[in-house]
This record gives structure tokens, C-alpha cells and sequence, in this order.
């Protein structure tokens, strides 16, 4: 099968740096669904697997996780798909990534493609939506008022790939005041059109951004992009015992605010843990 790979972690400006292979076509065994795949889109991670992930002398190793595509086999434990359907998923970090023709992926972490969505616009959302949807969901329980805060949320990064997705599913499935970041008026633009009630600048300090909204200290912060610049200024906003959750790890125990609980999470823990199917009997729509 065709595919794309590399032997040495090289500057992307190297030819060498990612190249056409052929390999072996995998074979579906146990719970492993064998897709052809349709569309594949490319994740900040996949730049920094290339640069720290070295295989084996001789080996070749395919990045991707995203990806959407048609069911070839499957192995002999499936139960929740068949041969035919079409998928869409983020694949686990320890197994060979999307870019290839042929890709194996665990069924508990698939879910069937939306038929209203095309194999390019499915496979643009697993990693971001999932991100957004364990953050809030899983992690920052925005169901769960945090007494003596607004009842609102601070989204940091509101215009990237996790904050435009993490505003609609607020605005679609809460009652939560949505408060996101931007600094140029083409992506505050592209916030407020997402459903953000207010937008701020985070080129400006952010605790004034958000206190003269006057509605209060915002009772959760998701904060998508770089947190260490903004977590001394999280902390005045955060009056009330509030609740943080990030994307990226970060030395916290030393942070400024002691006012936040900081929640953090890893959109890959299902895959590498093996935790059960999330959605056993997802039908697209």
C-alpha cells in the first residue's frame, strides 16, 4: 500500500524530511477495523512526533491520526461496524499514523462519519473535537455551576481549531455565557460568528479584558494557547474558586493563581489506556 513516512527525524525543509513508501497492507485481528482512507489532516502533533519519534534502523514510521474512510475488513471481535461503512477518528499515538492507503484502528474509539459531512470535513475533526469535548465535558463539567462565579466561560484561543469548536459546543449545549479571545477583527470576527456572546483581546492584559464586561468572574477558563503567557493574568479574573482546564501541560504547582482548580487531560488517553467505547451505538447524521 501506499503511504508516507519517514526514517529520521530531519527539518521539514529536507527532502528526506517525509517520503512516498509502499508497505505491507495491515491485516484486521481482534477489535482492529482495516479502513481505506479517504481524508487525513495534519495536527500540530504530528510536527512534533516527527521531530522527537525516531523508528527503529531500518523502519519506517507513517504520522497521522485524523482521518476518515471507508470500512475494508474487520477482525474477528468487532461487533459495533461492517465492512462498507463509512468512519471518521483520531488513531492511537503508539500504533502507524493515517497517511497511508490502508489504516488499522481499535473500533472502541471510531465513530460513524456524519452523512451530512464529505471525507475531508470529517477527518478535520476528531482530534480538535474531541479535545474541546473532554475539556469541557469530562474535565471542566461545565454542566456543574461553580457557586459563586458567573455563570460563564473564558475560552482562550476562541478563533483556533479547539476554541472554535469548544464555542459552538457551549453555545449549542449549555446555558453558559460564552466569553472567547481573539486580537485581530477578522478572527474576533469569525469568534462572535461561532456563537461567542463577547469577545476580548489577548493582546491586552486579560483581566481587564474580561472585568469590564461586568458579569462577574467567569465561573470556567479553557485556555487553548499559550497558557504560560496568560495564567498570572487568569488568576485576577478567577475571584471566584473556579475551575481551569488547558491543553498544554505545564509546571503549574508554581502558578501565580491559587484561586483556580486546574484540570488537565490528554485527548489520546482512551487509545492508550483502553478504556471502553464512548458513543457503542453512534449512527452518523
Amino acid at each position: 500500500m501506499r503511504a508516507i513516512g519517514y526514517q529520521t527525524s530531519l527539518p521539514s525543509a529536507d527532502p528526506a524530511s517525509l517520503t512516498d513508501i509502499d508497505l505491507s497492507r495491515p491485516e484486521p485481528t481482534g477489535h482492529d477495523l482495516l479502513v481505506r482512507v479517504e481524508a487525513v489532516s495534519v495536527n500540530p502533533v504530528d510536527t512534533k512526533v516527527r521531530m522527537r519519534a525516531q523508528p527503529e534502523p531500518g523502519q519506517w514510521k507513517v504520522l497521522g491520526w485524523d482521518a476518515a474512510g471507508t470500512l475494508e475488513a474487520v477482525g474477528q471481535e468487532v461487533t459495533l461496524f461492517k465492512p462498507g461503512e463509512a468512519v471518521f477518528y483520531a488513531g492511537a499515538l503508539g500504533r502507524p499514523g493515517t497517511n497511508a492507503e490502508f489504516h488499522l484502528v481499535d473500533e472502541r474509539i471510531v465513530g460513524r462519519k456524519p452523512g451530512s459531512l464529505g471525507f475531508a470535513e470529517a477527518a478535520a475533526l476528531p482530534l480538535t473535537a474531541i479535545t474541546a469535548w473532554e475539556a469541557l465535558f469530562d474535565r471542566l463539567d461545565v454542566r456543574k455551576p461553580v457557586p459563586g462565579a458567573a455563570s460563564a466561560i473564558l475560552i482562550i484561543g476562541g478563533a483556533g481549531g479547539v476554541g472554535s469548536i469548544a464555542t459552538q459546543l457551549v453555545r449549542q449545549l449549555t446555558d453558559l455565557t460564552v466569553i472567547t479571545t481573539a486580537s485581530r477583527p477578522e478572527t474576533a470576527e469569525w469568534s462572535r460568528g461561532l456563537g461567542a456572546h463577547h469577545v476580548v483581546d489577548h493582546a491586552k492584559p486579560l483581566a481587564a479584558e474580561v472585568e469590564r464586561l461586568g458579569i462577574g468572574a467567569p465561573g470556567f477558563v479553557f485556555s487553548t494557547t499559550n497558557t504560560d503567557k496568560h495564567l498570572a493574568e487568569i488568576g485576577s479574573p478567577l475571584r471566584a474558586v473556579s475551575r481551569l482546564s488547558m491543553i498544554r501541560p505545564l509546571s503549574m504547582c508554581r502558578s501565580s493563581s491559587r484561586r483556580a482548580c486546574p484540570l488537565i487531560g490528554s485527548s489520546c488517553s482512551r487509545a492508550q489506556c483502553s478504556t471502553p467505547p464512548i458513543w457503542p451505538s453512534r449512527a452518523g447524521s
